[in-house]
């Protein structure tokens, strides 16, 4: 290449990988972002507070899993984490973009504790076995409308699915107003907390993980489940093909309005277990609070997942321990809790940002670009 023709050429130039990279190179793009972001971390933490980074970072590992409590309330908030990003992976990968997790949580938590208010006399695991169901019907139906109006309106699923999330907000007000317990403290409270009608029971007979136990054990059959159902299913090919061209899977004779209305039920229902699990499994009551913004969070963990259910257990981990690790830090040093999140936002900035590079390659001027 001439003088002349590198004159004319832009110092740099971002082309889409034709092929995807292999997988030891991809998280090893991952991990140098992840070294990166510590360093940038620590260049702030001294600026802002003059604190020993290091000291910050064993401060955040042992606010996160430094005790066996510990360890296994991040445990149980990963698996709900998990189980929200795993419901979305579905919609997500077809290019809905459910954005009403957060409602569909609230609308399943609503139907499990309702079964726990209402037949609480029922047999335990028939008990259980309703509310499960219950909350995967609710979920499953938060997501219908949004699916229905789509495949017959072409409808926008973002505003759709987002709009929804605020009345399900104000659904789950109205029912801790039904419920709530001593009438005008605004709060349900623990509910069953004499009989425990409707709580997942011990795993074990000791030790923290009793409580949880089920959490993990529920959480990851899913996980499993959705892997096969994304990876070895007819649905889950017609997934993928409506993600890369609607225009496509129309030709290749695959129902896509049909898959986007069945899909976005399967998306809700997950998502309203995760409901089921955050009642049932950890805080035993209802409140506007029990989605907490997992239901965006969620969105992170499935993208850089790259909707790959057993790779969210990773990150659905990494997120809770950065979450209360921050916690930690903001109540050890005494720092306001946004100079903790600041911490936590670096770590994603440069997470998210490495999927850049490995789905875009960068040339440089006079370069080459292979075919």
């Amino acid at each position: 290449m001439d003088k002349e023709q590198l004159k004319g050429e832009p110092l740099l130039r971002m082309s889409k990988r034709g092929e995807m990279l292999p997988a030891w190179k991809s998280w090893g793009i991952r991990l140098i972002a992840f070294f990166l972001s510590l360093v940038v971390s620590g260049i702030v933490i001294i600026a802002v507070s003059g604190l020993n980074p290091a000291a910050v970072f064993a401060t955040m590992f042992e606010g996160a899993v430094g005790t066996g409590k510990r360890a296994w309330v991040t445990v149980r908030d990963a698996m709900t984490l998990l189980c929200i990003a795993v419901g979305l992976a579905p919609a997500f990968k077809m290019r809905f973009w459910n954005i009403g997790a957060e409602g569909q949580i609230l609308v399943g938590g609503i139907a499990a504790a309702a079964c726990m208010i209402y037949l609480k006399n029922l047999p335990a695991p028939l008990l259980l076995l309703v509310m499960i169901l219950a909350s995967l019907a609710a979920g499953g139906v938060w997501g219908f409308f949004p699916g229905l109006f789509k495949a017959r309106w072409n409808t926008n699923e973002t505003l759709f699915t987002l709009m929804m999330n605020y009345i399900a907000i104000q659904l789950t007000s109205y029912f801790v107003a039904m419920w709530e317990n001593p009438f005008g403290s605004n709060s349900v409270g623990v509910i069953n907390s004499q009989g425990k009608e409707g709580w997942l029971p011990n795993l074990f007979s000791a030790g923290y993980n009793k409580d949880y136990g089920w959490n993990v054990i529920i959480v990851l059959a899913v996980t499993v489940i959705m892997y096969l159902y994304m990876n070895h299913s007819k649905h889950g090919y017609e997934i993928a093909v409506i993600g890369d061209s609607e225009n496509t899977a129309r030709y290749a004779g695959i129902r896509v309005n049909r898959a986007y209305v069945r899909t976005i039920i399967f998306s809700g229902a997950i998502c309203g277990l995760a409901g089921f699990v955050a009642v049932s499994g950890a805080s035993h009551t209802i409140s506007t609070a029990t989605a907490g913004g997992r239901g965006f969070t969620a969105i992170i963990v499935a993208w850089l997942a790259q909707f790959n259910s057993v790779v969210m257990v990773i990150f659905s981990f990494l997120l809770v321990f950065l979450q209360k690790g921050a916690q930690a830090i903001a109540s050890s040093y005494n720092l306001s809790q946004e100079v903790s999140e600041m911490i936590t936002g670096i770590i994603l900035f440069f997470l998210l940002g490495s999927e850049f590079f490995v789905n875009y390659t960068v040339h440089f001027r006079g370069k080459k670009v292979s075919a």
